[in-house]
């Protein structure tokens, strides 16, 4: 499994919930490839187990992991891995931001920013 490390940027249930995401999303982890037990997990990372049990809830709530009784957390079968063009530019992305020393959240916005909104084609609205 690759390396997860929490930076002190955010809590700690949502560092471990963004960086699992990312791995998955990335196809780091297979579908149906089981992730370290959540007592496991804590160990590692030296947060309590229920730091982990609420990232593991929130993969669950976005479809990239199953979990039952017995049989650990899996990633999800259903997960679709992000296109490696897509990954580049963002690593892309990444690299340029931490050589002009903006932050993850300042990078962020500017991808937001960037993002074409749905209705940027459509008519302005009248005004109330």
């Amino acid at each position: 499994m690759p390396v997860i490390s929490l930076s002190g940027h955010g809590l700690p249930a949502d560092q471990i919930h963004r960086q699992l995401g990312s791995v998955i999303a990335a196809g780091q982890l297979a579908a149906g490839e089981k992730l370290p037990s959540v007592r496991q997990l804590a160990r590692d990372l030296n947060v309590a187990a229920g730091t982990v049990a609420k990232a593991y809830k929130l993969l669950e709530q976005d479809g990239l992991v199953t979990s039952q009784a017995g049989g650990g957390t899996r990633v999800s079968a259903r997960v679709t891995t992000t296109p490696t063009e897509v990954l580049r530019a963002a690593r892309a992305l990444a690299d340029v931001a931490q050589r002009y020393g903006l932050s993850h959240d300042e990078a962020v916005g500017a991808l937001q920013a960037s993002w074409p909104r749905d209705d940027q084609d459509a008519p302005a609205s009248p005004g109330i």
